[in-house]
C-alpha cells in the first residue's frame, strides 16, 4: 500500500470518525430535548394532578361544612322552638297568677 492509498485511508476513517461524533451529539441533543420536554410535561402533569386533587378535596371539606352547619341550624331552630314552647307555657301560668293577684287585690280592696 502506498503512503497515498494510506493516507487516503487515514482521512477517510477521520471523517468516518468526525460524521459519527456529529451523529452522536445530535442524537445528544435530540436526546437532551426530548428529556427535557418530557420532564417539563410530567411536571406539568403533576401540578394539574395536585390542583385536581386539591380542588377536590377543597369541595368536599366544603361539602362536609355545609352538612355540618345544617346540622347546627336544625339542632338550633329546634331548640329555639322547645324554649318558645316553654316560654309560652310559662307566660300563660304567669298570666293566671297576674289576673288572680290583680283580682285578689281588688277582692281585698271591695
Amino acid at each position: 500500500m502506498s503512503r497515498t492509498d494510506t493516507l487516503l485511508k487515514v482521512k477517510e476513517a477521520e471523517a468516518q470518525a468526525k460524521s459519527i461524533i456529529e451523529k452522536a451529539e445530535e442524537e445528544k441533543r435530540l436526546m437532551i430535548s426530548n428529556a427535557r420536554r418530557n420532564s417539563v410535561k410530567r411536571i406539568e402533569d403533576a401540578e394539574a394532578q395536585l390542583r385536581a386533587d386539591f380542588e377536590q378535596k377543597v369541595s368536599q371539606e366544603k361539602e362536609r361544612l355545609a352538612d355540618e352547619r345544617e346540622a347546627l341550624l336544625k339542632e338550633g331552630l329546634d331548640k329555639a322552638k322547645e324554649l318558645e314552647a316553654g316560654a309560652d307555657k310559662r307566660l300563660a301560668k304567669a298570666k293566671d297568677h297576674l289576673i288572680k293577684e290583680f283580682e285578689r287585690t281588688i277582692d281585698a280592696a271591695s
